[in-house]
């Protein structure tokens, strides 16, 4: 029995709204209603003030949508837009059944992380991650990935950043995936890469209100419920901090390591630190420390400056014994590049920064062979005589 709109309204009348002056339909609080495979997907818009108040509202608006003749499941989130909509598409709550990976998969994830089970197809997932926001880890992220691609390897990005997802932008990709036998979602395809993220899903300019068990529903079903085929790398674009999407990421995929991105002052090496520290304890090997926008080029004198100091990451990354991948300018071109949807990697393939980005993916590449090695030699072999 297939599920209309319709119906799902109708069902959504009959909750009361927060002030119980009329039903959250009526006062316009639903958002547009995306039904794809049996699932429904909205969103209920609330003041952001009184968003854990009302998380009843919304369990209760989930829990009549569930018990609908012919739902599989819902996914309902709370959104701070003062209009309704937003939420037209999003991970389900659940992520559906999936057969258990084979025990020794032909390409095992590098890292030596027992009891985390892998991607089928994906040799290798790591993880771009900052202590802080406005690093330019995005932008860091999606250039080592293009890096990666240009030197050779089948490269995919998971924009794990769910509170903003910058991808879209940086790559001036738009519009909704399709799906795989209405069961899995198609990644995005540009410059070569395979791409999924949020923003594909939620209209950019919608402040998503998430949840701990929301947040890490919608990453496993970004990760395993995406058809991304065989690739040799996962770059995993994610949010700043160390919060539910990091640990997220950290317990539950075997992460073949994880590449720091700090700018080189004091402030930002303390949020670095932290980042690290979180994925030492968790077990997930660091590849190494990125340090962005390390100096400033005056374009007309060609005279250097070092606005926010300089060499910060590199000392760190020596004082904790962590491998220094590289230090990027701070660079216009990057940034416009950037804000057009086409990185500098690919707008200027032959240009000093797309040779640095190059140069730090063919390391972090480096590392992930490393580990892979270590975690090897880590396996005790048994001889029988």
């Amino acid at each position: 029995m297939s599920v209309t709109r319709e119906a799902v309204l109708e069902k959504l009348s009959t909750v009361k709204g927060p002030d119980l002056e009329g039903d959250i339909v009526s006062l316009g609080l639903v958002s547009e209603i995306f039904i794809a495979d049996s699932k429904v997907f909205f969103s209920i818009t609330v003041p952001a003030a009184r968003a854990k108040e009302l998380e009843p509202l919304r369990a209760a608006a989930e829990r009549v949508v569930k018990e609908m003749p012919g739902v599989s499941s819902a996914m309902v989130a709370l959104t701070a837009e003062k209009k309704g909509g937003g939420m037209e598409s999003a991970p389900p709550s659940r992520p559906a059944p999936r057969p258990a990976a084979p025990a020794t998969p032909p390409h095992a994830p590098a890292g030596h992380q027992p009891g985390k089970r892998g991607v089928p197809g994906i040799e290798a997932i790591i993880a771009v991650a900052s202590g802080k926001g406005g690093v330019g880890k995005s932008t860091t992220a999606i250039n080592i990935a293009l890096g990666l691609a240009a030197n050779g390897l089948k490269v995919g990005v998971l924009d794990a950043d769910i509170y903003g997802p910058s991808m879209p932008k940086l790559l001036n990709l738009h519009g909704r995936p399709q799906t795989v036998d209405g069961k899995v979602l198609k990644p995005m395809e540009k410059y070569g890469l395979k791409v999924m993220s949020m923003g594909f899903l939620v209209d950019e300019e919608t402040p998503m209100i998430w949840r701990g068990p929301m947040v890490m529903s919608a990453l496993t079903q970004m990760l395993r419920e995406v058809d991304w085929g065989p690739l040799d790398v996962l770059v995993v674009d994610m949010p700043p901090g160390t919060g539910d999407a990091q640990l997220t990421m950290a317990q539950q995929v075997p992460l073949a390591g994880a590449v720091i991105v700090s700018t080189p002052q004091d402030l930002a090496l303390i949020d670095a630190r932290k980042g690290l520290n979180m994925f030492k304890k968790v077990d997930v090997p660091l590849l190494g420390i990125v340090e962005n926008m390390s100096y400033f080029v005056a374009p007309d004198t060609g005279k250097r400056y070092d606005i926010f100091g300089h060499g910060g990451a590199k000392k760190e990354a020596e004082r904790l014994g962590v491998t220094f991948l590289g230090e990027v300018p701070l660079e216009m071109g990057i940034r416009e590049s950037s804000d057009a949807g086409a990185p500098v990697v690919v707008s200027k393939p032959d240009g000093p920064e797309a040779k640095t980005y190059r140069g730090i993916a063919e390391k972090v590449w480096t590392r992930i062979q490393e580990e892979r090695g270590v975690a090897e030699a880590a396996v005790p072999n048994i001889v029988f005589d």
